[in-house]
């Protein structure tokens, strides 16, 4: 598997200098990165500096609302080469009940059926609210998504399945053949359950990098929503354990 860094993770960095942000991800040594946001430059631009670091562009995240507007973020992600593009959250008036999971779920097939006549796939990342029972069957909000939609990816975000109370090495397996993307955390041994570099934190990351290799997982992103250190140094010891433990 390739490991690549979630950029939101230094978004208040690449506020000021998109590209130098880039300049240091490369010189960390992460293959690639996933995008929430492309920093105002110029797709074509972006495109280039990317190729000069050596970087791959993988995925990017997207809101749903601009999924569905119009085809920018199509005609965006096949210019920079993308092979996903991931609907990242859902706004609460977006997922009130069953009938609104369904409403997701159906236009992201289409959404997904369009992108892959482009050679790229469409995927859903998640949280923990999705994991709410809707159905008489007993399925969350995420089930109802990835039921609904099988053309759909699954990027599967192991904190948040760990902190909702799921096993990630069970979800992995659930949706092998599914998961090419996810996003790789770890959790602190606090009170509130924080984020954490990966490898300081409570969860068996080797347990799950193994499931993942299983399952047919192409990319561990790195991220970490909230850093108690600069962020720059939470990114770099997170690849630094994963290259050390000969997890890459």
């Amino acid at each position: 598997m390739n490991v690549g860094l979630q950029l939101y993770t230094l978004r208040e960095m690449a506020v000021n200098n998109f590209v130098d942000v880039l300049q240091k991800v490369a010189k960390i040594g992460y293959q690639g990165v996933e995008f929430a946001g492309y920093g105002g430059l110029p797709i074509h631009e972006l495109k280039h500096v990317l190729t000069e670091l050596g970087l791959q562009p993988v995925s990017s995240h997207i809101s749903f609302d601009d999924l569905i507007k119009d085809d920018a973020p199509l005609e965006e992600a096949v210019s920079l080469g993308l092979s996903y593009v991931i609907c990242p959250w859902l706004p609460d008036f977006r997922r009130e009940n069953i009938d609104d999971y369904r409403i997701i779920a159906e236009e992201l097939k289409i959404i997904a059926a369009k992108y892959a006549r482009h050679g790229i796939a469409v995927g859903y990342h998640h949280h923990a609210f999705e994991f709410e029972k809707y159905t008489k069957e007993g399925w969350s909000g995420l089930e109802v998504i990835l039921n609904e939609a099988p053309n759909l990816q699954a990027e599967l975000d192991v904190y948040w399945l760990e902190y909702a109370g799921k096993s990630a090495i069970d979800y992995i397996a659930r949706y092998a053949g599914r998961c090419d993307v996810i996003h790789i955390k770890d959790m602190a041994d606090d009170e509130d359950r924080s984020f954490a570099e990966v490898g300081a934190g409570t969860m068996n990351i080797p347990a799950i990098i193994e499931a993942a290799s299983h399952s047919g997982t192409k990319w561990l992103f790195v991220e970490q929503d909230v850093c108690k250190k600069d962020p720059l140094q939470s990114v770099t010891e997170s690849f630094e354990y994963l290259k050390n433990k000969g997890l890459l």
